[in-house]
């Protein structure tokens, strides 16, 4: 299964699932990453933190670590 840091620069996925637990899990729901919403991927940072992405009309900026918890397809 795919994660969002996995994504390219430039592609639209829809999330399949969120995983970890607790409050990150809760964080990141918050922030409206829940399952069967798309996400575009705007830009990667060099180092590859954060990752910028578009969700429900807003840009967000999410950690490299989080981004490793959203299953995408």
């Amino acid at each position: 299964m795919k994660t969002l840091r996995e994504t390219a620069c430039g592609q639209t996925v829809k999330v399949s699932k969120v995983t970890g637990g607790g409050p990150v899990k809760r964080r990141i729901m918050d922030m409206g990453i829940t399952k069967g919403v798309e996400v575009f991927v705007r830009k990667v940072a060099p180092l590859g933190d954060p990752v910028e992405v578009t969700v429900r009309g807003y840009e967000l900026s999410i950690r490299k670590a989080d981004a490793e918890m959203i299953c995408v397809e």
